[in-house]
């Protein structure tokens, strides 16, 4: 199952721009996200038969630097989910896990990964557009989008029910960066 879930995600990872509906080359991400059906002679296809989502009416969620639209499933519920994220620059996450494997596609931008339970946003990594990612299930990371590259989009699909555990700074009293996470208290 796990074999299959794989090679889906990657089929749907490769093919992520066109649930943008395929861009031309040198669009923004502003026009990707706004975009409407293109002007054309062709009536629209049957949305019985082939149903579309255009960037202007993907529904977005979330603040504070990170959005989120979830295209398909359900990260909550058994099956398979892909969920669009967006990271405005500067933000990021901290050190956490999930406890299911994701497969994430760069869609757009650069896509800024660290694996460390030190967080020091100096030492991310650069993951460009067109970049494919394996998110190891409970293995730490955290993630976001810098300043100075702006904004990045990635397509994330993966198999829910998922859990997410978010490490804690070691001394709470104490400014995040810096510092070594460690595991939350046991609840």
């Amino acid at each position: 199952m796990r074999w299959m879930l794989s090679c889906a995600a990657a089929g749907l990872l490769l093919s992520a721009p066109a649930l943008l509906a395929m861009p031309a080359l040198g669009e923004t991400q502003e026009q990707l996200l706004n975009q409407g059906p293109p002007k054309t002679s062709q009536a629209l296809p049957d949305p019985a038969n082939i149903p579309m989502i255009f960037g202007k009416d993907i529904p977005w969620k979330g603040e504070n630097g990170e959005r989120s639209a979830t295209l398909f499933g359900d990260p909550n519920k058994p099956g398979i989910y892909g969920v669009l994220i967006k990271w405005e620059p500067g933000h990021n996450s901290q050190p956490h896990f999930h406890t299911t494997p994701r497969y994430a596609y760069v869609i757009s931008g650069t896509w800024w990964v660290s694996s460390s339970t030190h967080y020091d946003p100096s030492k991310m990594y650069p993951a460009p557009a067109g970049t494919y990612v394996t998110d190891i299930p409970n293995t730490i990371h955290w993630d976001g989008a810098r300043a100075e590259t702006g904004p990045a989009i990635l397509m994330l699909v993966g198999e829910g029910p998922v859990k997410t555990v978010r490490y804690v700074p070691k001394d709470p009293s104490k400014p995040p960066e810096g510092q070594d996470f460690v595991p939350p208290p046991a609840q």
